[in-house]
């Protein structure tokens, strides 16, 4: 039997939500991982200070992929003080499994990618 955390990931991967592109977007921002290849591209619309509407496309290991699915689900509606506020331990509970530190630099790629597009929105 596949743990929890595992399946959650597994359906991410295979089920991303948020997947596409926005017509007319806030905020654009991609990230690359040249050393494994991962790549994220992170669109947001921005409404009273939340997040309103938001989609990635990207290519690379179920890590980095399910975590932009799991994380873009879970920015809906929040605050851009409380996305900034989100760390590697909040990657970490999102996926429901612990991390070493090469898979925790995929999980942290869209991370990366949406802090950078809200920074420059």
């Amino acid at each position: 039997m596949i743990p929890f955390g595992q399946q959650k990931l597994m359906d991410h991967f295979r089920n991303p939500r948020n997947y596409g592109t926005l017509e007319y977007p806030d905020f654009s921002s991609g990230e690359y991982n040249p050393s494994c290849g991962d790549a994220i591209a992170i669109q947001g619309i921005i409404k009273d200070d939340r997040i309103f509407k938001i989609a990635f496309t990207g290519k690379g290991c179920v890590i980095s992929q399910a975590a932009a699915s799991m994380l873009l689900e879970y920015c809906i509606g929040k605050t851009i003080d409380e996305i900034d506020a989100f760390d590697a331990h909040t990657m970490q509970e999102l996926l429901g499994i612990s991390l070493g530190p090469v898979r925790l630099k995929c999980a942290l790629l869209p991370l990366h990618a949406l802090k950078k597009g809200i920074e420059n929105a």
